[in-house]
């Protein structure tokens, strides 16, 4: 645990997506809403780790020190995509969606090792969390709007940063467990059972669907084309970055709906576990 502590001081606050907070809460949620063998299983994995020694630190693992499978944490598209209808990777050999599916084969596969089975639940742990930060699926130009300035006070103070984290702790601070809690909470029954049935790529859809809102004013759709502003389509090395004006009225807004994504991210992960050790357990 003081590994982790210290890794988390000294690595770059920019590669975490949902920042520390929002995967943790990610995490938690899903670890409250697994059945009792799934838990105990999952208990029994992180026994095996040398560096963490619950699950919502754990999913912070993709991040630090290094970023692991870098591409893999995020889906880049056309800007003239209008929705996502598959599960494929458009403009790079894999991506998040490709990832979830993969590390998914690998806690399923009964000849995979408990080295093999730890690895795969903490990175997707983080994988299923990316795909529920809208800016995770996005456009390469402005590599999901890090090439985006704003106007906050922020250590990095881009419009990525803004939904990996500002808007988040804005409303709610930065207590992870709280935070869980009560959204936890919040969640009921019939959301439970509407969510579980999504697919890998209607999650993809949802943030997708988020990214290209007006509301979001990440793009300027236009000519049947989400564009980096009303006069650049595509934003090329050394043109000037776009700034991106963000009051405190437009954090508050989006509140709920960064809440909403990290109450989907928790409940599919724990069912994403739940499956996938039940499996086990059978074979």
């Amino acid at each position: 645990m003081k590994k982790l502590l210290l890794l988390i001081l000294i690595a770059p606050a920019a590669v975490l997506a949902w920042g520390g907070t929002g995967h943790r809460v990610v995490c938690e949620i899903a670890y409250q809403e697994l059945q009792p063998e799934a838990r105990a299983e999952l208990d029994r994995l992180l026994t095996l780790d040398p560096d963490f020694d619950n699950f919502a630190d754990s999913c912070l693992f993709a991040d630090k020190p290094e970023v692991i499978r870098p591409i893999d944490h995020y889906i880049n598209l056309p800007r003239s995509t209008i929705a996502i209808s598959t599960g494929e990777c458009p403009l790079a050999q894999s991506c998040v969606t490709a990832a979830i599916q993969q590390d998914t084969l690998v806690l399923r596969d009964p000849e995979s090792s408990d080295a093999q089975k730890l690895l795969a639940v903490k990175l997707l742990g983080h994988w299923v969390g990316d795909i529920h930060q809208p800016l995770h699926v996005s456009f390469r130009d402005d590599r999901g709007a890090n090439s985006i300035d704003v106007n906050l006070d922020m250590e990095w103070p881009n419009f990525h940063g803004v939904w990996d984290g500002e808007i988040l702790s804005f409303n709610r601070g930065g207590d992870f467990r709280q935070i869980a809690a009560r959204l936890g909470a919040q969640i009921s029954n019939s959301q439970r059972a509407a969510w579980r049935h999504d697919s890998v790529v209607e999650w993809a859809n949802e943030s997708f669907q988020i990214t290209i809102a007006p509301a979001t004013r990440y793009c300027v759709r236009q000519q049947g084309a989400c564009w980096y502003s009303a006069d650049n389509m595509i934003l090329d090395e050394g043109e000037q970055r776009r700034l991106q004006d963000i009051s405190n009225s437009y954090l508050r807004r989006h509140g709920p709906l960064v809440e909403l994504r990290l109450q989907q991210a928790g409940v599919r992960l724990a069912q994403l576990l739940n499956e996938s050790f039940t499996t086990r357990t059978e074979e």
